[in-house]
C-alpha cells in the first residue's frame, strides 16, 4: 500500500510517464520567467500538452513525465513568459489602418520630415475609396514641424488626402479632401474643431475631435464582409508579432460584436478577442436580450466575448480636452481659465454605473484629467452605496493620467483597477509641461505611488493611440524618458517585472481570467511569448529594443519571427 501511494504521489507530480501523451512539447533551457507572484520566479521547464500548460519545474522531472518522443524546445538562453494581454486598445481600428500607410514612430521607415512623409504617401498609398490614406501620424516627431495643407495640396493637387493623428482625435485633408467631405467654413461643429487660419481666413485642413471622428468613418467608408475579415487577420498579425495572444476592442458598435464573434467562430482570427462597447451600444444589447452574456468566452476558456460597459467622462489630454479642476497653465486660443470638458453629464454616469453594478455587468470607466476622475469616482461610490455591491467587481479606469493621490485612495477602497498609459510619458511629457505645468506633468500615470499603497494596476498601448510594442511601454514605466529626452518624474519610475505584471497577471486579472491566463502555471492555457532578452537582466535603456521571437497561442506557434 505504501509503495501504490509512493507511486500516485509521483504521478501527481508529474514524473509518471503516463502523465503525458506523445506530443507534449518540453521548453527549456532558458530564461523562463513564471510572473507567478509579487518577486520574479524562474523554472527550468514548462511542459506543454495540448493546449494547456502540464507541468512547470525542474527539467528532469519534465523529462520524466513527458511520455515518449516529446517535442523539445531549446531556448537557447532566451526568455520565456505567459503571452501579453491587450487591457486597452483598438482591435478594428488597427484593422482598418491596415488599408492606410502606417506614418507611425514605430513603422518601418518612420518619417522625420514633412516631405519624408509625402514621399511615402507617394511611393505606399493605394487609394481606397476614392482616397490616398496615412495613419499613425504625429507632428511632434517631425523636425520641420507640423504637416500643412499647402503642402499637401501641393503633392496631391486633385486626389483627395486624408492623413489621421496617432491619437484618431485629430487629423488633416488637403483642398480636394475639404471638398469631398463637404466640409466649409460654415460647416457647424459638436464637440470639436475645424480651425481657420486666422492670416489667410482659410480652412487650415485641421479636423479636431468630432469632425474627425466622422472624417475618418467617411473616408473609410463600409467594406465588404470579406475584407473586414482581411483586415482582422492582418490586425492579428501585428498583435501576434507583438506578442499578445489575447487582443481588445473598445468602443466597439454592434456590427463590430458580429464580425470579431464570427471571426473567431470561424476560427479564421486564432486571438482570444474581446469587445467593450459603450454605454449606448450596451442599451441596444440589452434591449435585444436583457440576460445578455458579459463577460462569458464563446469558447469556455477563450474564443470571443463582450466584456461589459464602457463610459468614458473626458478626451485628450495632449489636445487640452481632458477635463481638470484646475485650469491649464496654457491657455492661448481657448478660454480664460480653461479646464477642458466632460463629454457626458453626471446624471449619465451615475445611471449607468447603478445599472453595471445592479446586472453585474464589469464597468470600465475612461477618465484623463482629474476631474474626469471625479466624475467616474462619484458615480462608482453612489452605485456602491445604492446597490449595497461591496465585492471586487474588477472595476477598472482607463487611462488615469492626471489621477490625485487622494483619488488614488478612493480606487483602494472602492476595489478599482488603474490602468495606466505610460505611453503618453513619452509621447507627450514635453507637451503636458507646458500645457498643464511641471508639477501636474511629472506625476502623471504615478506608477510607483499606486505601488507604495499596495494597488495592483495593468499598463496598455491603446493602440493605435501609441505604438503595439509592449516592450516599448515596459521601457517608459521603467524609465519615463519624454521624446526630448527629459525624465519625467522619476520618483514615479517602477521596475521591468512590476511593469511587466501589468500586461500579464494583472491584466488577466482585470478580464477575470486570473485561473486561466497570466502566468505560467499549471492548467493554466499554454499562450506564451519568447524573447530574445530577458527585461529584468538587460541595461533599463535597452528594454524596447527587446525582440519579439515567437508567440505562442494554446500550444501552437502564432507568429515566429523571420
Amino acid at each position: 500500500m505504501k509503495i501504490l501511494k509512493l507511486h500516485l504521489a509521483a504521478c501527481l507530480l508529474l514524473i509518471c510517464p503516463q502523465v503525458f501523451a506523445n506530443s507534449a512539447s518540453i521548453y527549456f533551457n532558458g530564461d523562463i520567467l513564471t510572473m507567478e507572484g509579487a518577486k520574479p520566479q524562474y523554472v527550468e521547464a514548462v511542459v506543454v500538452k495540448d493546449k494547456k500548460i502540464a507541468y512547470v519545474g525542474k527539467l528532469q522531472d519534465a523529462l520524466n513525465g513527458a511520455g515518449a518522443n516529446p517535442v523539445m524546445h531549446d531556448l537557447k538562453g532566451q526568455t520565456l513568459l505567459p503571452g501579453f494581454i491587450d487591457a486597452w486598445g483598438h482591435f478594428t481600428l488597427i484593422a482598418q489602418n491596415t488599408l492606410a500607410v502606417n506614418l507611425g514612430y514605430f513603422s518601418k521607415n518612420p518619417p522625420t520630415t514633412t516631405q519624408q512623409l509625402i514621399n511615402r504617401l507617394k511611393a505606399e498609398a493605394k487609394p481606397f475609396n476614392g482616397w490616398i490614406i496615412g495613419a499613425e501620424y504625429a507632428d511632434a516627431f517631425l523636425t520641420d514641424g507640423p504637416l500643412t495643407i499647402a503642402q499637401l495640396d501641393k503633392a496631391f493637387p486633385n486626389q483627395p488626402v486624408f492623413v489621421n493623428n496617432i491619437s484618431t482625435l485629430t487629423g488633416i485633408v488637403n483642398t480636394a479632401g475639404l471638398n469631398k467631405l463637404g466640409i466649409t467654413k460654415d460647416t457647424k461643429v459638436e464637440q470639436g474643431m475645424i480651425p481657420v487660419d486666422p492670416k489667410t481666413g482659410k480652412l487650415t485642413g485641421e479636423l479636431i475631435g468630432n469632425p474627425n471622428i466622422s472624417a475618418t468613418a467617411k473616408v473609410f467608408g463600409s467594406y465588404s464582409k470579406d475584407l473586414t475579415i482581411e483586415t482582422y487577420r492582418k490586425a492579428e498579425t501585428i498583435y501576434a508579432s507583438n506578442g499578445f495572444t489575447t487582443a481588445q476592442s473598445y468602443e466597439t458598435t454592434t456590427q463590430d460584436i458580429q464580425n470579431m464573434g464570427e471571426a473567431v467562430e470561424r476560427k479564421l482570427i486564432s486571438l482570444d478577442l474581446i469587445a467593450l462597447p459603450t454605454y449606448d451600444v450596451v442599451d441596444q444589447l440589452l434591449a435585444s436580450n436583457k440576460n445578455y452574456p458579459f463577460g462569458i468566452y464563446s469558447k469556455g476558456d477563450g474564443g470571443f466575448k463582450v466584456a461589459g460597459i464602457l463610459v468614458s467622462t473626458d478626451g485628450a489630454p495632449q489636445l487640452r480636452l481632458a477635463y481638470f479642476s484646475k485650469p491649464y497653465a496654457d491657455t492661448t486660443g481657448l478660454p480664460k481659465d480653461w479646464r477642458g470638458m466632460a463629454v457626458i453629464t453626471q446624471d449619465a454616469v451615475d445611471r449607468y454605473a447603478k445599472l453595471a453594478y445592479e446586472k453585474n455587468i464589469q464597468y470600465y470607466g475612461y477618465s484623463n484629467g482629474d476631474a474626469g476622475i471625479d466624475m467616474t469616482l462619484s458615480a462608482i461610490a453612489k452605485a456602491i452605496r445604492e446597490t449595497g455591491v461591496t465585492e471586487d467587481r474588477r472595476t477598472a479606469i482607463a487611462h488615469s493620467f492626471f489621477i490625485r493621490d487622494d483619488q488614488l485612495d478612493q480606487y483602494k477602497a472602492n476595489k478599482i483597477l488603474p490602468q495606466f498609459m505610460p505611453n503618453h510619458i513619452w509621447m507627450y511629457g514635453d507637451v503636458y509641461r507646458k500645457i498643464l505645468g511641471e508639477d501636474r506633468a511629472k506625476n502623471m500615470v504615478p506608477l510607483n505611488s499606486a505601488k507604495a499603497k499596495g494597488m495592483q494596476f495593468g499598463i496598455h498601448n491603446d493602440t493605435p493611440s501609441s505604438g503595439p510594442s509592449v516592450l516599448f511601454s515596459i521601457w517608459t514605466a521603467v524609465n519615463r524618458q519624454t521624446y526630448g529626452g527629459a525624465t519625467l518624474g522619476p520618483n514615479q519610475r517602477i521596475d521591468p517585472y512590476l511593469a511587466l505584471r501589468g500586461f500579464t497577471a494583472v491584466a488577466a486579472y482585470q478580464y477575470k481570467e486570473e485561473a486561466s491566463k497570466g502566468s505560467i502555471t499549471t492548467g493554466k492555457l499554454a499562450d506564451l511569448v519568447l524573447l530574445d532578452r530577458n527585461p529584468l537582466k538587460v541595461n533599463p535603456m535597452e528594454i524596447k529594443d527587446i525582440q519579439i521571437v515567437k508567440t505562442i497561442k494554446n500550444g501552437k506557434d502564432l507568429y515566429v519571427r523571420p
